[in-house]
């Protein structure tokens, strides 16, 4: 009897890039492409329909990041194996996709063998991390940021002044301006866009 082929979901939301992995993945005899999406919040619901058992999540992608989208589909089909693809070399990023349920981390770049042969891993139980990326996370540490100075600075990346923050977040004026000051001194900038940038540079936003 005929082993049933890997059934694969990539969600990717450029569509060059994505025709192009799904291309070169259909080469593999035991690996099929089910579905392709571009969107982040299409995600679970295309993994429910199609009956998938790898997702190739993307990071940087519209209604959901690739790390929300694993985290979700984490929770909705805990025996789907999750495999995070990146052009950013962020060790933040590397330390989410974990935290999310990720079994494997990528850069999209990587020989397509060796994403086919990630994806089998995967399935055996295997964890596969990039060994440049894994060693960079090690480098850098934990991310030092709070889940609330996150979710302040990421709010403050639009531009918005504390007060508009305050009334954003339900919070007052002082406490939002304490979490900013505590998170720009963390990541050792001179203000809250330098801080914004470094947290995103680092992968930690």
């Amino acid at each position: 009897m005929t082993a049933r082929p890997i059934r694969i979901l990539l969600a990717e939301d450029q569509s060059m890039v994505r025709e192009a992995l799904a291309a070169l993945l259909g080469l593999e005899p035991d690996i099929d492409v089910l579905v392709q999406v571009a969107r982040g919040d299409e995600v679970v619901d295309a993994a429910r329909a199609h009956d998938v058992n790898v997702a190739l999540l993307d990071i940087e992608m519209p209604g959901m990041t690739g790390i929300e989208a694993a985290a979700a589909l984490r929770t909705a089909l805990p025996d789907l194996r999750i495999v995070i693809l990146t052009t950013f070399g962020r060790p933040g990023y590397l330390r989410g996709a974990m935290e999310a349920g990720a079994s494997a981390f990528l850069v999209k770049d990587a020989p397509a063998a060796q994403l086919a042969d990630a994806v089998r891993k995967v399935l055996r139980g295997e964890r596969v991390i990039d060994p440049t990326l894994a060693a960079a996370a090690l480098a850098e540490g934990a991310n030092p940021l709070t889940d609330r100075e996150r979710e302040v600075l990421r709010e403050a990346e639009s531009g918005a002044t504390n007060a508009e923050l305050a009334a954003r977040l339900h919070l007052s004026a002082g406490t939002v301006r304490n979490y900013l000051s505590t998170a720009i001194q963390k990541l050792a900038a001179r203000n809250r866009a330098e801080a914004v940038r470094v947290a995103r540079d680092k992968g930690w936003l």
